[in-house]
């Protein structure tokens, strides 16, 4: 009896243990077939892509493609590769053919901050037109200059009445040039030369200047300055004002103060408006002397005033020289500043009458000569 019992105990041992290895036999095989399944999957779609690819390559023109594969998983992030296997960035796009537009430069600041103040202006040492040009390689033809960094507040024509100052010029240009790159203004500069022996009319030579820079571009503020003057702070900004602007207001041959009150001499600016308002320089001042005063009369009579840079920052240092010949004194100078006076005198077409002089250009690198 005891032995039939331990036959029937050890027989459902064994079928115990039989239908453990089926199960576990079972899950075995599903487990294989779930794996298979899924990398057949996997190798299918590689294949597709790279048949894709040949038959892309392969096609017409012949050219080199590049064709990007995602081999990432579901619900997974990975990198993305070229055919020839370098690694694509995400955000990299095809090239295009159209290059992007150049930034609009910035204004040019009111103060610039390259200014130096305080020069120390001499002249003892000689000066030559071909270390001008050197010292000078950013001014173009004609004298002309604009900042390559900001955009310029003014576009300004720097006029000078000339003869037999070749010397004085050397030294202006030396000295003006840095300056007026400093000050970060567009700037082109005038030499009118005055051909001949006769009387010499400094006035009317501006007349002349201000007509030709009006050929060569829209400037809207232009400064009428002796060749024998250099400022000796370049804080002395060369641009306009709401009001017509003298520059010179302490010039070393006067002991560094104004002369008087109504002096309007040596360097002075005025913008286009301004000019065309008082209708330019008087050209009837023939020798030295009268045609300032004049123009300071028809500034105050068309309702305008002068204005003037502090006397700290508007001092001058005059190159010493002798009166030119043919540029004496004009005796009745006057008897024309007394009449300009007048509203009467106003109306004068000095910019059309100026058909009397002949004059001749040419283009040096770093001035207009008229």
């Amino acid at each position: 009896m005891t032995r039939l019992m331990l036959g029937r105990t050890l027989e459902r041992i064994c079928k115990g243990v039989l239908l453990l290895c089926l199960l576990h036999f079972l899950i075995m095989m599903i487990l294989y077939f779930d794996v298979y399944s899924q990398r057949f999957d996997l190798f299918s779609r590689f294949n597709n892509g790279r048949n894709g690819s040949r038959n892309n390559v392969s096609g017409a023109g012949g050219g080199h493609h590049y064709y990007y594969y995602n081999l990432s998983r579901p619900n997974t992030t990975l990198a993305s590769y070229l055919a020839t296997g370098e690694q694509l960035a995400p955000t990299m796009q095809p090239e295009s053919n159209q290059t992007p537009s150049p930034k609009p430069l910035p204004p040019c600041p009111e103060n610039p901050p390259g200014l130096v103040g305080r020069l120390l202006i001499e002249f003892s040492s000689q000066m030559t037109m071909e270390r001008v040009q050197k010292e000078n390689p950013n001014v173009t033809e004609g004298g002309r200059y604009s900042p390559p960094d900001c955009r310029p507040r003014w576009k300004v024509a720097i006029i000078i009445p000339f003869r037999h100052r070749e010397n004085h010029l050397k030294y202006w240009l030396h000295y003006l040039h840095p300056i007026l790159r400093r000050q970060k203004i567009d700037y082109g500069i005038y030499i009118i030369n005055q051909l001949g022996e006769d009387t010499f009319n400094r006035a009317k030579l501006l007349n002349i200047g201000y007509m030709e820079a009006q050929k060569d571009g829209e400037y809207d503020c232009f400064i009428f300055s002796d060749v024998d003057l250099i400022p000796m702070d370049d804080r002395n900004l060369y641009h306009c004002y709401d009001q017509p602007r003298h520059f010179a207001i302490a010039m070393d041959k006067f002991g560094f103060r104004l002369p008087y009150a109504g002096y309007f001499g040596g360097v002075s600016g005025l913008s286009k408006k301004q000019f065309l308002k008082i209708n330019g320089f008087p050209n009837e001042y023939w020798g030295w002397g009268g045609e300032d005063d004049d123009i300071y009369n028809r500034i105050t009579l068309n309702g305008m005033k002068v204005s003037r840079p502090d006397v700290r920052i508007g001092r001058y240092r005059m190159i010493k020289h002798e009166r030119d010949k043919h540029n004496e004194p004009n005796p009745q100078r006057y008897c024309i500043t007394v009449c300009s006076r007048s509203p009467i005198h106003l109306p004068i077409d000095r910019l059309l009458r100026l058909h009397s002089c002949t004059v001749v250009m040419f283009l040096p690198s770093f001035f207009i000569f008229v």
